[in-house]
């Protein structure tokens, strides 16, 4: 898919990279709160598992994809 088509195809979606952005960070929120309540503070957790809850990757990448919407937006 040529970078062109892609733009056109943005161009009719402006607000989804944003959209998909509160969806990302929602879902971090949701991850959270099920990590909190099925996962004993106790006990260690693998490398996955740390970054969707205490290294927060759902909320950075839906922070940046929210950012980088909203400049696509404009710019289109």
């Amino acid at each position: 898919m040529s970078m062109s088509r892609f733009l056109d195809a943005l161009e009719r979606v402006r607000g989804l990279p944003v959209l998909l952005g509160v969806a990302l960070v929602v879902l971090n929120l949701v991850v959270r709160i099920v990590a909190y309540l099925v996962i004993p503070p106790e006990q260690p957790v693998g490398f996955l598992l740390f970054l969707l809850t205490e290294g927060n990757l759902l909320l950075h990448l839906g922070v940046v994809l929210g950012l980088l919407g909203i400049l696509v937006g404009d710019i289109l």
